[in-house]
């Protein structure tokens, strides 16, 4: 396997351990002690603890959350990932009551890898469509 093919699987294989299979312990395999999120997601942290704390906060809030891989492209040290996320609200979530609605979350991420490890991630989720389907913000 070339450099390429194994950032790629280290990116789909840190996605799936952290988001689909809720495993916060892909944050120790997979990403870099000096790690930075230039976009983390709902107000976590920036960095390794962060990634965690939102893996971790979706599947409280979202017991069956998953993520369903559309493209994942690759050049050098990045990776760029296409992704749709979803589950079902059957928990609090930034102060959001449990709905019961299914939900997705589109997105885009684009990661930086080092040795084998990713060192950067920035990213684009739909939160605002995220917090329309949750009712927080008319449609």
């Amino acid at each position: 396997m070339n450099t390429t093919d194994s950032n790629k699987a280290v990116v789909r294989d840190f996605i799936d351990g952290l988001f689909t299979k809720g495993d916060p312990s892909a944050v120790d395999t997979y990403l870099a002690g000096d790690f930075i999120n230039h976009d983390p997601p709902f107000g976590v942290t920036p960095d390794g603890d962060g990634m965690r704390a939102a893996g971790a906060m979706m599947r409280a809030a979202f017991p069956d959350w998953h993520s369903e891989l559309h493209a994942l492209v690759a050049e050098g040290d990045i990776v760029v990932e296409r992704f749709t996320a979803g589950g079902t609200h059957e928990g609090e979530v930034m102060g959001i009551a449990p709905t019961g609605k299914t939900v997705s979350l589109p997105g885009i991420n684009i990661f930086r890898l080092r040795d084998g490890r990713i060192v950067e991630r920035w990213g684009g989720l739909d939160d605002l469509g995220f917090l329309r389907q949750l009712g927080v913000v008319p449609a």
